[in-house]
């Protein structure tokens, strides 16, 4: 089989979201500190990362409709441009040395609803520039990118903000998200167009999609309980690991263990070839309950640090296996709306666990929430096993629809 990157369109799409997701990598380090070291205030803090938050889980079931009405990458160079506006805003903003905290929470609000919008295209742009036993691969080598910006964007917001400022990190995301919508623009992407209807119309097929695959909104419940277990661990390890568990060096040293087993899972699932791929992803999620459970049980730290490896091991082997069977599975022209109920579970599922964490651990202490979310996100995953679709999933068996190309100006 060609390998995906020996086809033009799908190396610029890839050059150009590895750049993208680099830049953003560096963002929430270079964001937190440059409104905490502006404002001195949490409350400040928390109000423009809620800016860049809400309107993306409020706007995402919209996105998925535009992403399957349009072109996929018509919608998401669009959103590119817009989103590079916004960083170079935020950047001029804070290296003005007087930055308007509004202003900022405006627009990172304007940048999470474009989010909203480029989110759900990640999946139509690769199936549509990827033959289909390419999509394994392909979606491996995203997950990879990823990954390595997972570890390698802290690096870089560090580098620019101890030496530059924290603006120059948005001037770069900025930079990124241009040469991005430059790519998207000379690349050609299979579209397959839907009928015109109401909004309403749209939105009830795109989940009656949804629910009619067991294998899908079982699954999707296992993934937003993984979420909200990474966010109650992220929202209690800190102070965790600085007061009991031998301070930040160690908590810096389970976060990178972290990425480097994300990475690691990444590779294996680009040569995997499972035979139930949506059973053998969730498996995967499930080993997230161990290093929850291993800390709230006072479990030796250097234990929990190589089962948190573990875990993400599992996550960086569940991200491209899963998204290569819904890819696999779903119908091209309602992919876009699919795939946004995906990310608006998976993403209103860390609110909630960072919301709920600190109320529990304030009344019981931090081991009681770390072991129900473990207990849960374990649950839940290994739950999906008893359900027949996602045991029978084995291979797409959906018709190949005829499709449309697109290329030059966007539609």
């Amino acid at each position: 089989m060609p390998h995906p990157l020996r086809t033009r369109s799908f190396r610029l799409l890839f050059v150009g979201r590895s750049l993208s997701l680099l830049g953003d990598a560096a963002i929430p380090a270079a964001l937190t500190l440059a409104v905490y070291l502006a404002t001195g205030s949490t409350g400040d803090l928390a109000l423009v990362l809620a800016c860049a938050m809400v309107p993306k889980l409020l706007l995402l079931p919209l996105g998925g409709v535009v992403g399957d009405r349009f072109n996929a990458r018509t919608v998401a160079l669009t959103t590119d441009l817009v989103r590079c506006v916004t960083q170079l805003f935020v950047g001029a903003e804070l290296l003005s040395g007087t930055p308007a905290l509004w202003q900022i929470a405006v627009a990172e609000a304007i940048g999470g609803a474009a989010g909203a919008f480029s989110m759900p295209t990640v999946s139509p742009l690769i199936r549509g520039t990827v033959a289909e036993s390419g999509l394994l691969r392909a979606n491996a080598l995203m997950s990879v990118v990823s990954s390595a910006a997972r570890i390698g964007g802290p690096a870089v917001a560090g580098a620019l903000v101890f030496t530059a400022g924290p603006g120059w990190a948005f001037v770069l995301d900025g930079a990124t998200f241009a040469v991005s919508a430059a790519l998207l623009a000379a690349i050609e992407v299979r579209h397959v167009p839907i009928p015109r209807r109401s909004l309403i119309g749209d939105l009830k097929e795109g989940w009656g999609e949804v629910r009619s695959r067991d294998w899908y909104w079982t699954s999707l419940i296992a993934h937003a309980a993984w979420n909200g277990a990474a966010a109650v661990l992220m929202t209690l390890g800190p102070a965790l690991f600085l007061r009991d568990l031998g301070g930040k060096g160690v908590w810096l040293a389970f976060l990178q263990t972290g990425a480097v087993g994300l990475l690691i899972g990444s590779l294996v699932a680009g040569r995997a070839r499972p035979r139930r791929p949506v059973l053998t992803a969730n498996l995967g999620g499930a080993l997230y309950a161990f290093p929850l459970c291993l800390l709230a049980a006072h479990a030796p730290v250097g234990v929990a640090v190589v089962a948190y490896g573990i875990a993400m091991a599992g996550l960086g082997f569940l991200n491209p296996v899963w998204e290569t069977a819904v890819q696999s599975a779903v119908p091209a022209h309602v992919l876009a709306r699919v795939t946004s109920y995906d990310w608006l579970l998976s993403l209103g599922a860390m609110p909630l666990g960072y919301a709920l964490a600190p109320l529990a651990a304030s009344a019981w202490g931090p081991e009681i929430p770390l072991a129900v979310a473990g207990l849960l996100v374990g649950s839940a995953c290994l739950a999906t096993a008893a359900v027949p679709g996602v045991r029978r999933f084995k291979a797409s068996t959906e018709p190949v629809e005829a499709v449309t190309r697109t290329t030059g100006t966007p539609a």
